[in-house]
């Protein structure tokens, strides 16, 4: 494949480009999955805690939540389905929207011409030949398309891991299940493949426009960024030195991945309950978005909205150093 919009973010100091060479398929899986494997060590007790809060009842203090399923190990319960496919889903985030850019610049280009180019940077024009706001919409729209093509892994993958984090201790009595293969040998035998998708039209809801404006926030606070580093340190053609662009990367991943969060958090929310609500109930995003307002009250849909904000500076923080870190060193060799 062409190279990748992130390999462009960091500038002729760590791009393969520098050597003429494009970005492959084969190394933008391995960056990936790299980028996706330490996210989910980092963030995975985090996430466990946010779906323990989300499942439980309101009164249920985080204390409680983190130490009544079991000990520290406990917070790590689940890992298996989201670290075994992390390689897959952050391959299909990268290369679905690396696809669709290419798509979006072949059938909707600039219109700017080579000589007005070297003007961009002074109009407030990007070095794509887009407009500010014609690159965060390109990004917008890139992002959520990579985010329902990646449905298809993360929503048999999160309804298995949730059902996992809720159990309690091992050897517990009211356990269901053993480990990730269980739950799918399980909810196959009882609701064959479709039953793992259960929650598919809520995940859905969440994926689509929550990668849209985490592409975009990210690519707009990280050229702020830049810029700024620019302007303080005097680097060329706002081009930072490798440093700062890993330092801009790493703040530009987790203020976009706390923006989504905070914005899509509810869907969340809904989501874990259909997950996790027995096989046999039927459920729907309306109406178990009613049940749990009733029931609890609509605050209950931002129950563990702290922890989760918390967890997703240093995961999305970590994602794209990562990648373009493994993706620039795997592509010089």
């Amino acid at each position: 494949m062409g190279q990748s919009k992130y390999d462009e973010d960091l500038g002729s100091s760590s791009t393969p480009s520098d050597q003429g060479d494009d970005v492959t398929a084969l190394q933008d899986f391995i960056a990936g999955g790299v980028a996706g494997s330490a996210s989910v060590v980092v963030g995975h007790p985090f996430d466990t805690i946010k779906v323990r809060l989300q499942t439980a009842p309101p009164q249920t203090s985080l204390a409680s939540v983190a130490s009544s399923f079991g000990g520290v190990g406990s917070l790590f319960r689940g890992m298996g389905a989201p670290l075994s496919a992390a390689a897959v889903v952050n391959a299909l985030i990268f290369s679905s929207y690396g696809a669709s850019s290419r798509l979006y610049d072949q059938y909707i280009p600039s219109g700017k011409s080579a000589s007005t180019e070297t003007t961009d940077y002074l109009d407030g024009n990007n070095d794509d030949g887009y407009s500010d706001g014609d690159s965060i919409f390109k990004s917008f729209l890139c992002g959520s398309f990579a985010g329902f093509v990646q449905c298809g892994v993360i929503c048999p993958m999160e309804h298995i891991k949730c059902r996992l984090q809720v159990q309690h201790g091992k050897g517990a009595a009211d356990n269901i299940y053993k480990g990730p293969m269980d739950v799918t040998r399980s909810i196959i035998r009882s609701h064959g493949i479709p039953g793992l998708f259960r929650g598919w039209c809520t995940t859905c809801l969440r994926e689509v426009p929550a990668f849209g404006l985490y592409f975009s926030s990210y690519d707009y606070v990280k050229d702020s960024v830049n810029s700024m580093i620019a302007a303080r340190y005097g680097d060329v053609d706002d081009n930072p030195q490798e440093s700062h662009a890993w330092m801009a990367s790493a703040f530009a991943g987790g203020v976009s991945g706390c923006i989504t969060w905070a914005v899509v958090y509810p869907v969340d929310v809904i989501k874990t309950h259909i997950q996790t609500a027995p096989l046999d109930s039927p459920v729907s995003f309306i109406g178990s978005g009613r049940y749990l307002a009733a029931k609890y009250g609509w605050r209950v849909l931002f129950r563990g909205l702290g922890i989760t904000v918390f967890r997703a500076f240093p995961v999305n923080g970590t994602i794209f150093p990562v990648y373009e870190f493994t993706l620039n060193h795997i592509s010089n060799l």
